[in-house]
C-alpha cells in the first residue's frame, strides 16, 4: 500500500476480563472461554457427546464387551466426562442452562443410539463367526 496507510488489524478474540471469544471449538478447548450464546455451549456439549459415543462404541466392539454391563459403563462414562467438562473445566453456572440435569441429558439419547450402532457394527465385524 502506498501513502503510508496502515492495514487495519482484525479485532482481538479476547474480552476485557481475558476470556476468549472466537469459534465454538476454540472456546471449547479453553477453560477461560466466555459463552455469550447459550445455544453455542449446548452445541459443544452435544457434539462432545457424539465423539465420546463413537470412541466408546469402537472400544466396546473391539474389546468385546457385551450386554447390560457395556451399556451401564457407557452411560456412566458419557455422563461423567461431560459433567466434569462443564462443571470443572468450563466452570459455567449450571443454573443459566436449566440446571445440572439439563446439561447432563443434552444430546444423551442421540449419543446412546450412535454408540449402539458403532458398537454393534464393530462387534459384528470383528467377532461374528
Amino acid at each position: 500500500m502506498s501513502g503510508g496507510r496502515r492495514k487495519e488489524e482484525p479485532p482481538q478474540p479476547h474480552l476485557a476480563n481475558g476470556a476468549v471469544r472466537g469459534s465454538a471449538w476454540s472456546k471449547a478447548l479453553r477453560s477461560d472461554a466466555a459463552w455469550e450464546d447459550k445455544d453455542e455451549f449446548l452445541d459443544v456439549i452435544y457434539w462432545f457427546r457424539q465423539i465420546i459415543a463413537v470412541i466408546l462404541g469402537v472400544i466396546w466392539g473391539v474389546v468385546p464387551l457385551k450386554g447390560f454391563i457395556g451399556i451401564a459403563i457407557f452411560c456412566l462414562i458419557n455422563a461423567g466426562i461431560l459433567y466434569l467438562y462443564f462443571s470443572s473445566f468450563q466452570q459455567i453456572d449450571e443454573e443459566e442452562y436449566g440446571g445440572t440435569w439439563e446439561l447432563t441429558k443434552e444430546g444423551f439419547m442421540t449419543s446412546f443410539a450412535l454408540f449402539l450402532v458403532v458398537w454393534i457394527i464393530f462387534y459384528t465385524a470383528i467377532h461374528y463367526d
